[in-house]
């Protein structure tokens, strides 16, 4: 199941600095990052060998995951928290903030044969699933 780690954040009267070090649980073979979304929903996967840790940057957005076994939604609004998604977890990206920059760091490079698109449950949508949160 997906898991959030605190990054170490060091503050002083100069600003923040904050580092990913020893707690991404893979080597990083490939980062991208997502902005500037509307009210869409990114993602709708999972992966056969990708794992992955998102962070965002700036604004906030959230993340619905699912395993098989259990359903969870992540928030993220502070560039100091990561979630690790494992490649079992089929997630949903939404709810961005108009400022939002997610960065996700993967454990592999892109390759197409590596995601499964169908979800371990049926939703009719993710909203329909939030409605009220």
């Amino acid at each position: 199941m997906a898991y959030q780690v605190d990054l170490k954040t060091f503050t002083d009267d100069r600003g923040n600095l904050t580092v990913i070090e020893k707690v991404i649980p893979f080597d990083v073979k490939r980062i991208f990052y997502i902005y500037g979304v509307d009210d869409s929903i990114r993602g709708g996967h999972r992966h056969y060998q990708t794992v992955q840790a998102a962070v965002c940057l700036r604004g906030r957005c959230a993340i619905y995951n699912q395993d098989g076994a259990k359903e969870q939604i992540f928030e993220l609004n502070s560039p100091d928290q990561c979630l690790i998604l494992e490649p079992k977890d089929w997630h949903q990206m939404f709810d961005f903030s108009d400022d939002a920059i997610l960065m996700v760091l993967a454990s592999e490079y892109f390759d197409a044969t590596d995601y499964i698109y169908e979800p371990y449950l049926k939703h009719d949508s993710i909203r329909e699933l939030t409605a009220g949160q």
